[in-house]
């Protein structure tokens, strides 16, 4: 198992250092110049040149990669250019917000998406099937923001049972924090539920069909027990793959339903990098995405070797 992940780990390193390359020098693209916004309205082209020399910005630009490079190698990502504040210090305090995001999303997504997708497998070609599968197909089908605006509408403005926008850590205040992430969570975690669900009931679909299934109901065993412990523990494999990586998209693509709901996560972070053309921290913020999607990548291997005895005999 350790050369198994260790060779995991050698094919991450290059995709990482790819990765990061192309990042680098496509931001260079971006219109605009943003030592011209920090220099200010007069713009002396003294104060110019001295702030293209303080950020290397006269280097060509592998020099540059470099010499950035070489400091991500030393734990060093840069100053922000807008805030003056380390970027790991930016990105340590708003990645955590969106980890609380990611995870509770994850969490209403499996709890609808699994049991629906067995469910709907389980009673294939009847009502309850075709109904699983509509509902999947609608939230898959509707947009994020579309129906966080209207659950800001019903829950918040009508009802006023939770509050429409704002974030509260749950160190400080448990209860308040869940109130301000139910509904954010709420809307992410619909849309990977019917991506889970579709899975979930395929995979089953494929492993209800299997010759051990077929044995372990000749032998008597209630139809419960075959799913839930013959047939859904083979099931699981895809899904926990899925899972992983879904995890890892969150991580990434939760920007607009925090710009819909102001939560002030790793969404908005980079969205106001890339407004402001703050290089460091859109260099770093995508760095840490692509680690840790690498990362979700590794763990879903990982699981699904241990999930899968087969797998293991061969590594």
């Amino acid at each position: 198992m350790l050369a198994y992940v260790g060779k995991r780990i050698a094919i991450a390193i290059p995709t990482v250092l790819i990765v990061s390359l192309f990042v680098f020098s496509l931001q260079h693209l971006l219109p605009g110049d943003p030592i011209l916004v920090l220099a200010g309205e007069e713009r002396d082209p003294a104060v110019i040149e001295f702030l293209r020399e303080k950020y290397r910005l006269n280097d060509p630009i592998p020099v540059q990669y470099l010499a950035w490079l070489g400091n991500v190698l030393q734990g060093d990502l840069g100053i922000s250019w807008r805030t003056n504040q380390p970027v790991l210090e930016l990105i340590g305090q708003k990645l955590p917000v969106t980890i609380q995001l990611a995870v509770m999303a994850m969490i209403i997504a499996m709890l609808i998406g699994i049991p629906a997708g067995i469910l709907s497998a389980v009673k294939k070609g009847t009502v309850i099937d075709y109904t699983a599968n509509v509902i999947a197909l609608s939230g898959l089908s509707i947009p994020n923001f579309w129906l966080g605006i209207l659950l800001i509408l019903l829950v918040s403005v009508h009802l006023g049972w939770l509050p429409a926008s704002g974030y509260e850590s749950p160190f400080v205040d448990p209860v308040r924090s869940l109130q301000t992430m139910i509904m954010p969570a709420f809307v992410l975690g619909t849309a990977l539920a019917a991506t889970l669900m579709r899975h979930t009931r395929s995979a089953m679909l494929g492993v209800l069909q299997a010759d051990y299934v077929r044995t372990a109901r000749a032998k008597g065993l209630r139809e419960r027990r075959v799913v839930l412990r013959h047939a859904f523990r083979n099931g699981l494999l895809p899904v926990v793959t899925l899972s992983a990586l879904l995890f890892g998209e969150l991580l990434a693509g939760a920007v607009l339903t925090e710009q819909i709901f102001t939560i002030p996560g790793f969404g908005k972070l980079i969205v106001d990098a890339v407004f402001n053309r703050d290089y460091a921290v859109v260099q770093g913020v995508v760095l840490c995405t692509a680690v840790g999607f690498i990362v979700m990548n590794l763990i879903a291997d990982v699981l699904y070797a241990l999930l899968n005895p087969r797998i293991r005999e061969g590594l």
